[in-house]
């Protein structure tokens, strides 16, 4: 039952470290990584320091992580009327900059909306305000979605170690 348990505890932590870096990569899912990681942990310890309603309490932020990533990237778009294709090419830039390292990251889902809103309107100065906008969501969401998993990681903490 020992090795089982380190197994456990073993993908646990590849699982949350995993769900660290997909909040900051949109092509993993970052905060469900942590949040499965989370559920094994207290699996490994058969739910004896963490239970349900810690577990409850912690796919409650799960599923707020989704509303509040969509949320922030919808809301920086519209500020400036940013259309569709502007916030769908943030996130098809985002997904190509995975290949470019950290520039990619940050400049790719700029240069998406950028090129959605040429696509959308062809007006370069909207296209533009629209590429800034739609990126300032994608960030602020970014830091959201790894303010929730620092809160998930604490809550989890707080519960083990009292459990």
């Amino acid at each position: 039952m020992e090795g089982n348990n380190a197994w456990m505890w073993g993908l646990a932590l590849l699982m949350v470290l995993g769900g660290l870096a997909g909040a900051v990569m949109p092509a993993l899912p970052g905060v469900p990584l942590v949040f499965g990681g989370l559920v094994v942990a207290a699996w490994a310890d058969d739910f004896q320091r963490v239970g349900w309603i810690t577990l409850t309490l912690l796919g409650m932020l799960t599923v707020a992580s989704f509303v509040i990533d969509f949320a922030a990237t919808a809301m920086g778009a519209q500020r400036v009327g940013a259309s569709r294709l502007a916030i769908a090419g943030a996130a098809l830039g985002a997904l190509g900059g995975l290949f470019l390292g950290i520039p990619g990251l940050v400049l790719g889902p700029f240069v998406g909306a950028v090129a959605g809103e040429m696509l959308s309107h062809g007006e370069w100065r909207k296209a533009t305000q629209a590429g800034l906008a739609t990126w300032m969501g994608l960030l602020f969401g970014t830091l959201a979605k790894l303010a929730l998993v620092f809160t998930m990681l604490g809550i989890f903490l707080f519960a083990y170690l009292i459990g």
